[in-house]
């Protein structure tokens, strides 16, 4: 079994039993390897795609490879230093390494936003819409834009910005909600609710999609197992395009330890048979805030994009932390 993935992997092309007896230096016969391979077709760990002798891997098979026979040398893969920047730039530099050590896509799950600021902002955009900065304590800035039901002048926008600045600077948006609630018959109440909404707004997930850095998705186009059947590069775009499916994986990720690999069709968390998985979550000072990985075809050689993945998680982690 370990022989027939290795070799898919490598070729691409179904496995047969004489090209197994040739390469894989089991010193079988073809007729012991066909007899052999057909018990492992009848146990779902291979199967024919077409009607010729050869074999491939189910996503069954690629499970039990991985978990049972493949071995990584951890200590062979060269990457650069990431350096230690603003926390943005460090996930984008992480899934440009991602994609271009292992030429598939790179993709990062972004920190969680900082629960505790430093100071804040609203800028009118435009009617009813408003941009919040917010600075965080170590200096990273987030910005986002802000649907209101009423039009706020920009003196409003002061008023509101410079409240919160005076009276919850260095407390966690949550306890500011919590404060904001109890106070809020004493403040004039159109601020509040503008107030109050960009409290919501900077705790609430449900921007959480615009959090996943993706790199590297054009390098599905020179993956043969996409280029010759564009349906399943168009729905491994769709999955990029929605962001949604990867988010609700890499949060899955983030709660495990170390590196994972989730292969494809086997479970609704990779839904698409034609791709897998390789991650494993990052930290900034001990504690998990996001999680890595590489996204390629099935047929992806796992030993090293475990590396890969492996030392990307580490490389981050050193970036985001604070000097010891």
């Amino acid at each position: 079994m370990k022989a027939l993935v290795e070799r898919y992997i490598a070729d691409g092309q179904p496995v047969g039993s004489r090209t197994l007896s040739k390469a894989s230096g089991l010193e079988l016969s073809p007729a012991t390897i066909r007899n052999v391979m057909s018990d492992l077709e009848e146990l779902g760990l291979i199967a024919s795609p077409h009607t010729s002798a050869g074999r491939i891997p189910t996503a069954r098979g690629y499970r039990l490879f991985v978990d049972t026979m493949l071995t990584a040398q951890r200590d062979q893969l060269q990457a650069p230093r990431l350096a230690p920047e603003q926390p943005q730039k460090v996930i984008a530099n992480a899934a440009n390494l991602l994609s271009s050590l292992s030429q598939f896509v790179g993709v990062v799950l972004a920190p969680r936003r900082a629960s505790v600021f430093h100071h804040i902002e609203f800028l009118r955009l435009s009617e009813r819409r408003v941009l919040v900065i917010i600075v965080s304590p170590d200096g990273d800035v987030q910005n986002r834009v802000l649907f209101t039901e009423v039009d706020y002048t920009q003196s409003q926008l002061v008023e509101a910005a410079n409240y919160l600045n005076a009276n919850y600077v260095g407390m966690a948006f949550e306890q500011v909600r919590d404060k904001l609630a109890s106070e809020v018959e004493t403040l004039r109440s159109e601020i509040a609710t503008l107030m109050q909404t960009a409290v919501n707004l900077s705790t609430d997930p449900a921007g959480a999609a615009d959090e996943v850095v993706i790199s590297g998705e054009r390098n599905l186009l020179a993956v043969s197992d996409f280029s010759s059947d564009m349906r399943h590069l168009r729905r491994a775009f769709e999955l990029f395009e929605q962001k949604t499916q990867l988010l609700r994986l890499l949060d899955v990720s983030s709660r495990a330890e170390g590196v994972r690999i989730y292969i494809g069709g086997e479970s609704q968390v990779v839904p698409f048979e034609e791709l897998s998985v390789v991650s494993a979550p990052y930290e900034v000072d001990g504690q998990v805030v996001g999680t890595l990985g590489v996204i390629g075809p099935t047929r992806m050689p796992y030993d090293r994009m475990i590396q890969i993945v492996d030392i990307t998680s580490k490389l981050v982690s050193n970036a985001l932390s604070r000097p010891r």
